[in-house]
């Protein structure tokens, strides 16, 4: 076996100029978010550094922060617990029971390259009143199901529940695709000899394809969870964050208050905030996914 060796300068050589593209890229506008956050900062004027006063109101005096954590973490529990669920149920009935499952799996795809302003405006008009042509009250009103009818993005209770089932509609073919590739990886031979043993439909998905998909399970896992976390654009496009801040997450606070409320350090503080997050909740999925890793190899 010929083996090409070469020395460690050269792959430095190689290495260092993405390095420092990444790092110009990625780390740089973190570190910068991070001491906006020291600063009493309109974005435009004069900046005065003002310590971490903006975290400490962040964290201690802010009435709408904390319910936005929430409100992002209730987003990103419901898309661990229900989407990702799902997704894995259609994609094994896909592999297993449709010979050809590239069209099906396609079309369950087509929202995710749909534009969010897109599906933000079409579930708009759903959600409308029925005098004003919405599909899903109408549709309640045809079904003698009235008291079930509701303004479904202007009232406080209900509006991130309808926000949430959008997300969930929009993202639920990405999480099909990543487990329905992992799935079609297993090798066959393995549930032939499994079906001599006798274990076959459920029993097979319990021992042989949970347990081989584990590592294509933590990618969707990853996903679902950091993308929930950095949920913008929907929100945005569907209530802005409304009303009353009823639908008010860890990102569309930050874009609010950084841009419209023209806070620029107390927007940065919150951005920071959230990249502590997301490196967080990265860490903690690798630290469970890497015990289940040790069990099944």
């Amino acid at each position: 076996m010929n083996v090409l060796k070469v020395s460690g300068w050269k792959i430095a050589a190689f290495v260092l100029p993405c390095l420092l593209i990444y790092s110009l890229l990625v780390f740089v506008p973190i570190l910068v978010s991070f001491y906006s956050g020291l600063l009493d900062w309109n974005g435009i004027g004069a900046a005065k550094f003002i310590g971490l006063k903006n975290f400490e109101k962040m964290l201690t005096n802010d009435s709408i922060f904390w319910p936005a954590v929430g409100r992002t973490m209730l987003l990103a529990g419901v898309s661990m617990c229900v989407q990702l669920p799902i997704a894995l149920f259609i994609a094994i009935l896909i592999s297993r029971y449709v010979k050809k499952p590239n069209f099906l799996v396609s079309s369950y795809f087509l929202p995710v390259i749909l534009s969010v302003v897109v599906i933000g405006q079409l579930w708009k008009t759903i959600y409308n009143p029925a005098s004003m042509g919405g599909m899903l009250n109408q549709i309640l009103e045809s079904l003698g199901l009235n008291s079930w009818t509701h303004s479904w993005l202007t009232e406080p209770k209900i509006a991130i529940y309808s926000v949430i089932v959008v997300a969930l509609w929009q993202y639920l073919g990405y999480h099909i695709l990543i487990q329905f590739t992992g799935i079609q990886n297993v090798p066959s031979d393995i549930y032939e000899a499994a079906k001599i043993d006798g274990a076959s439909g459920l029993k097979a998905d319990r021992y042989i394809t949970l347990p081989l998909i584990v590592p294509i399970f933590k990618i969707s896992v990853v996903l679902s969870f950091i993308g929930s976390l950095q949920s913008f654009d929907l929100i945005m496009v569907m209530t802005g964050g409304g009303p009353a801040h009823a639908t008010e997450v860890v990102a569309s606070l930050m874009y609010n208050m950084s841009f419209l409320s023209m806070k620029y350090g107390y927007g940065s503080a919150i951005a920071s905030f959230l990249v502590i997050l997301c490196l967080a909740a990265t860490i903690i999925i690798n630290g469970l996914f890497s015990k289940l890793d040790k069990r099944y190899s």
